[in-house]
């Protein structure tokens, strides 16, 4: 099951868990509130067969998907990547993951710009919504396997922060200030 917090502002070692002192947890439907991720929980050993996760990708109109293993042994330029994921960045477009195996950690900025963490690990889900600024990295056991999903072509393009011009970014921070709607 998915954990959320709000980080400190130590910048050693991203993998670790950064709480603050003493830590502040945030709910799922907390977080949800104050950044519109939203979160599946989906059992690793039956989802090709049980229809929940055939049911969210037909709602949602995931039509792409390939799998992502992020590891030193199996991550060509492994270091330079994981620098790169942990660039504060957004997308046009929604970031899905489904995670099938091991552990790590998408960050995320609230309305207020604090980053909250999200420790994701096996079974665990998320959608983190177009306009939003996040960034990742895997934790200390320095490995995960993930699904990603995409409606229509995937589109790959991080913009790094700042990019507050975007029409992506706009919608986001209306959205943001509304309130969120889950999609399902």
């Amino acid at each position: 099951m998915v954990k959320a917090w709000f980080m400190d502002n130590d910048s050693s070692d991203q993998r670790l868990e950064h709480h603050r002192n003493p830590p502040e947890f945030i709910s799922i439907e907390d977080l949800f509130k104050k950044t519109g991720v939203e979160y599946f929980n989906i059992n690793v050993n039956t989802y090709t067969t049980d229809g929940v996760l055939d049911k969210i990708k037909k709602e949602r109109g995931y039509t792409y998907e390939d799998e992502i293993a992020c590891s030193k042994e199996c991550l060509p330029n492994y270091e330079e990547k994981i620098k790169s994921f942990y660039e504060e960045h957004l997308h046009t477009d929604e970031e899905i993951r489904f995670v099938l195996e091991g552990s790590g950690y998408f960050d995320v900025r609230d309305g207020k710009d604090e980053w909250i963490r999200i420790a994701v690990s096996a079974g665990d889900m998320i959608v983190i919504p177009s306009g939003i600024y996040h960034r990742f990295t895997l934790d200390t056991n320095n490995f995960i396997r993930a699904k990603r999903f995409f409606i229509g072509e995937p589109v790959w393009l991080p913009y790094n922060r700042p990019a507050d011009n975007m029409p992506c970014r706009k919608e986001y921070v209306e959205k943001l200030e509304k309130g969120f709607i889950a999609a399902c």
